[in-house]
């Protein structure tokens, strides 16, 4: 395993050494080399004053050597160079993102590098920015400018890149460290009796992949169902971790995930012992005996879209959020009830919400016209093909066919907040996200700089953050998000609370993650269902996402498979992530990856 460690002054001879080995491997000429080796020469009080660090194998050899030169806010990666022979191991990556992480405990917001011509494209997909103009011509016959290529007249070409902590929510999240990641998924369906969530939760044990993500960076894995090892390998690389346990297959068709890891003692022991953080996707009662936490009676009684509602009525009450629009909501007694109500809101031209008290991804979420009333035969008719239990009826908020109209424009119509309450009763806000919901069915979320437009970014957070501190007073501690639609007057209407992680949880986590080694800025997409064009072996999965890792990276983005396992099922699909620093790039990059996924079934069609 290869370590970064300080430089020692004794070391600047033979660091000279590598550095114009590393040179010599691009093919410039001796002449060349010869003028340059003033300039890249290291002295022994180099090695403090310009923070160099060297890669080092474990049986003691330096691969690679880096530096971090200047003072905050702006600094400069100097040296760069790896060992001819280590070229390709990963050692540039590792020197690269120790320089980065230094420079953002330093404080440094910009780190300037000057690259030589052969190693732009190693610059670019470690997620640093060419900067205009793209190059400069160095004199051949400057020492000074070692970016030279051989007979001299080749181009430096400057990049730049903002080093990023760990955003302080993520730190406050896991305490600053790694963490155990239960993939609970089917667990916390199970304990709600809704009719709209599948009882032998599949799909749920499918979602449980996304515990790869359910902080920036996992200590271990605890999955219903086993993943192809391909995937998790995949995954750290994409993401730099290293050092990451996997413990799947431990369920055959019990939701009960925490169940199953007590019924293995020795595992138990290892995942609640080691001192780590335990994290669930969400709270139940068989995670509270796994994790010794109490489990406290109603501690997710607003999981119930009922009471949501009637917890944003009593926040509304005081008046203090003018923003924010709130839909009048019925809880029918019975489904003659709830047909009075519906046919009578067709009469008077209202588009109606049905909901179920519990759902997922817009489970149990039904919007009614009055022409789909009609053509369905009336009210009763919609009624029965809906699943049984209770069903609440809310009052539609309608918005342009686009989204919100806001200042002659138009913006997204759904939008969620992201936050958790901490072990102390602390509100963490998160931030706000944009999703893709169509037909009442969520199918995914963009998070990042900007994605929240301004008219509804400050309405947002303030009414999430009032709902984080009525769940902290009603004892609930972790993740929750509230979601939202827009009206056509540019306000926000909140429509439920999930206490539990989400979709757009996942994309703040790699969100925070890819900041801190590629440089702030990120734009992360999760979608939920990018369907595969056929079924594909492991082999072949893992081949097809290693082909849309280069080919979003050609395009300036970063691909992040989600959830594999769904590619085994009779209708195969994929759970991905994409990134990149603009929307362009990231819409550029989910249809490359939904065009390439859709393809794979032609290799098995007529030539």
């Amino acid at each position: 395993m290869v370590k970064v460690r300080a430089a020692r002054r004794a070391e600047a001879q033979d660091l000279t050494g590598l550095v114009m080995r590393s040179k010599a491997y691009w093919g410039y000429d001796a002449d060349f080399l010869a003028g340059c080796a003033e300039e890249l020469r290291i002295r022994a009080d180099d090695v403090p004053a310009r923070r160099i660090v060297v890669a080092e194998s474990e049986r003691g050899e330096v691969l690679g050597v880096a530096s971090l030169e200047g003072a905050p806010p702006r600094a400069v990666l100097g040296l760069l160079f790896v060992e001819p022979s280590a070229v390709g191991r990963g050692v540039g990556r590792l020197l690269y993102r120790d320089v980065l992480r230094r420079a953002a405990e330093l404080g440094v917001r910009r780190l300037v590098i000057d690259s030589d011509p052969h190693a732009t494209g190693f610059y670019r997909a470690m997620g640093a920015v060419a900067t205009p103009p793209a190059g400069r011509v160095a004199d051949p016959g400057d020492p000074g400018e070692p970016g030279s290529g051989p007979g001299g007249g080749s181009a430096l070409v400057r990049f730049e890149v903002a080093p990023a902590p760990l955003a302080d929510w993520a730190r406050a999240w896991t305490c600053g460290g790694r963490a155990v990641h239960l993939g609970n998924v089917g667990e916390f369906n199970a304990q709600f009796a809704d009719a709209t969530l599948d009882r032998e939760q599949r799909p749920a044990h499918h979602y449980a992949c996304l515990a790869a993500f359910y902080s920036p960076y996992p200590a271990a894995l605890v999955l219903p169902r086993a993943v192809p090892r391909g995937w998790t390998e995949l995954v750290c690389r994409q993401l730099g971790w290293t050092g990451v346990e996997v413990y799947d297959g431990l369920l055959d068709g019990d939701p009960g995930l925490s169940d199953a890891v007590r019924a293995r003692p020795a595992l138990a022991a290892l995942l609640t012992g080691a001192g780590l953080p335990l994290v669930p996707w969400g709270r139940t009662r068989p995670f509270g005996r796994l994790a010794d936490r109490p489990w406290r009676a109603g501690e997710l009684r607003y999981e119930s879209k009922s009471a949501a509602h009637g917890l944003f009525g009593r926040i509304l009450a005081d008046g203090g959020h003018p923003e924010i629009v709130f839909p009048r909501q019925w809880r029918a007694g019975g489904r003659w009830a709830a047909a009075r109500i519906l046919a009578a809101r067709t009469g008077a031209g209202e588009s109606t919400v049905l909901k179920s008290e519990h759902g997922v991804g817009g489970s149990g979420t039904t919007v009614v016209t009055p022409a789909r009333v009609r053509a369905a035969g009336g009210a009763r008719a919609v009624l029965r093909r809906l699943p049984r239990g209770p069903l609440l009826l809310e009052e539609y908020v309608g918005g342009s066919a686009g989204g919100a109209e806001v200042a002659g424009g138009e913006g997204p119509r759904d939008v969620t907040y992201d936050g958790f309450v901490d072990g102390a009763g602390h509100v963490h806000e998160v931030g706000g996200a944009v999703m893709d919901v169509t037909d009442g069915c969520y199918r995914g979320a963009t998070v990042g700089p900007g994605v929240v437009p301004e008219w509804a970014g400050k309405p947002l957070l303030a009414f999430g953050a009032a709902v984080g501190r009525e769940l902290a007073d009603s004892g609930y501690r972790g993740w929750f998000d509230v979601d939202f639609v827009a009206d056509g007057q540019g306000r926000l209407a909140p429509t439920e609370t999930n206490l539990r992680l989400t979709g757009p949880s996942i994309a703040f986590m790699v969100a925070a993650r890819l900041d801190v080694l590629r440089g702030a800025g990120h734009l992360v997409r999760i979608a939920d269902r990018v369907e595969l064009g056929a079924r594909l072996p492991e082999a072949q999965l893992d081949e097809l996402c290693a082909a849309l890792v280069r080919g979003c990276a050609e395009l300036g983005a970063v691909f992040v498979p989600a959830i594999p396992t769904g590619a085994f099922e009779p209708a195969p699909w994929l759970g991905v992530l994409v990134a990149a620093r603009s929307r362009e790039v990231l819409d550029a990059a989910e249809a490359l990856v939904r065009a390439e996924a859709l393809a794979v079934g032609a290799m098995f069609g007529p030539p």
